[in-house]
């Protein structure tokens, strides 16, 4: 835990939180590292019945609530939140996959946008508008098609979606940004590049190269591994220096509502690396095959970020390595085969 957010656990410690997508491989950590770092603090997670897997060790926990409800009602959002009467809110919940979104599009955008409108008039009429800190979780993606010269992006980079997901995103940050600049709830727009650790799934590269090894360490599937473009660049960062990321945005004095923060790593890593340092960690032979199903119609060469912004405001930078993230990865999904 940073120097800055172990200051304000005594402001903190009886604060009530909102993690909506608590179930997700993200939302999840961040319950974790509240759990862990501020004793007292209780965190009301708000999920759907998909969620089962991320949450089973959290069974149980007296300082855990879990409220599953469809974030689009809002009069229920509403209730909810007159209810927990929140310091905190960490908008997580969304159809976080830019792969997916290429075939539902219309889910895509009706999801997250319309989620975040019912969270956001919530806020609002249960009364909570200048007693609430909300983070809003972005996406590195929304930055879409990167040209040379953009690198390293930074938070002025153009927009240039490259797939739907990216598309909903801009909208949610839009939101914020109005909401914040209408209403002067306080709104931090985060655009948190790739994530890496335990729990990813399997619909993202790093997750199912690290499912395949699994499964065929174990003899579950023959010793071939299906691959999609393995030339991609792209920034990862843990997912548990994220969520420290998230806290220290909502308690970081520098850091300004409405205003957007990159959370990424600063280095860039290709595909093939990460499909190359999983499989050193394993002693099984895998034949490699390109399945052309695992190809993206549109793809982005190179992906590199900036977090000097966010640096500068609250000190943060990742602590936890690309490699030590991808073995983390791997053993994950060796408990999750031999279950």
């Amino acid at each position: 835990m940073g120097k800055l957010a172990s200051e304000l656990v005594g402001v903190t410690t009886k604060a009530r939180v909102i993690i909506t997508g608590i179930g997700g491989f993200v939302g999840s950590h961040l319950a974790d590292y509240l759990l862990k770092n501020f004793p007292g603090l209780t965190i009301h997670g708000i999920c759907n019945a998909r969620s089962q897997a991320n949450l089973a060790h959290l069974a149980g926990n007296p300082r855990v609530v879990l409220h599953r409800l469809n974030l689009q009602d809002c009069p229920q959002v509403t209730a909810i939140l007159a209810e927990v009467a929140p310091a905190y809110i960490f908008h997580l919940a969304a159809q976080s996959l830019p792969g997916a979104s290429i075939n539902t599009p219309g889910e895509t955008l009706n999801t997250n946008i319309n989620i975040t409108l019912s969270l956001f008039e919530a806020i609002r009429q249960a009364g909570l508008t200048g007693q609430v800190r909300l983070l809003n979780a972005g996406s590195g993606d929304t930055y879409g098609f990167i040209e040379p010269e953009d690198l390293p992006i930074r938070e002025t980079t153009p927009f240039r979606p490259g797939n739907p997901y990216a598309v909903s995103k801009i909208a949610q940050e839009m939101l914020g940004y109005q909401y914040f600049r209408s209403y002067k709830i306080q709104i931090f727009n985060t655009r948190a590049f790739n994530h890496l650790g335990p729990r990813l799934g399997e619909a993202l590269a790093p997750g199912a190269f690290a499912r395949q090894i699994a499964e065929a360490e174990a003899g579950k599937i023959l010793p071939v591994l299906r691959v999609g473009n393995l030339d991609s660049q792209r920034d990862f960062t843990d997912v548990r220096d994220i969520v420290r990321a998230y806290w220290l945005a909502l308690n970081s004095p520098a850091c300004q509502p409405g205003e957007p923060y990159n959370l990424c790593s600063g280095q860039s890593h290709s595909i093939k690396d990460v499909l190359h340092k999983l499989l050193a960690y394993s002693n099984r032979e895998l034949e490699i095959q390109t399945d052309e199903s695992r190809m993206r119609p549109s793809d982005i060469p190179t992906v590199q970020g900036d977090f000097s912004k966010f640096r500068e405001a609250t000190g943060w930078q990742p602590e936890i390595s690309f490699d030590q993230s991808l073995l983390d990865l791997l053993n994950y999904w060796r408990e999750r085969v031999k279950a």
